[in-house]
């Protein structure tokens, strides 16, 4: 199973900033991979793992804000689709000797 969590939390004030430091530290000190800012996953190999590590984001949450806690099987988190954009870079990316600009 996978445990993603999407959170959306302010940052306005200092202690804001604070609480949203300090729950995103407490994530990655916990396993979780960032898919994308602020959307973190998790690994869980069961169904009473994945509610521990639930209840361990709702014990640490912050004060203000959204976050959102998804639970999926292993076989629904294969099934995303992965979707990019073309990427627009100024550095070149060639191992040719002699390079014109």
């Amino acid at each position: 199973m996978r445990v993603i969590v999407f959170f959306d939390l302010p940052t306005l004030t200092s202690a804001n900033r604070r609480n949203y430091t300090q729950f995103r530290k407490y994530l990655v000190k916990n396993g979780f991979l960032m898919l994308q800012e602020s959307v973190y996953c998790k690994l869980a190999l069961n169904a009473t793992v994945s509610e521990a590590i639930s209840q361990g984001i709702r014990k640490n949450k912050p004060p203000e804000g959204l976050v959102q806690i998804l639970t999926l099987t292993e076989k629904q988190f294969s099934k995303m689709e992965m979707i990019t954009g073309e990427l627009k870079s100024n550095t070149l990316d060639t191992d040719e000797r002699l390079v014109i600009l």
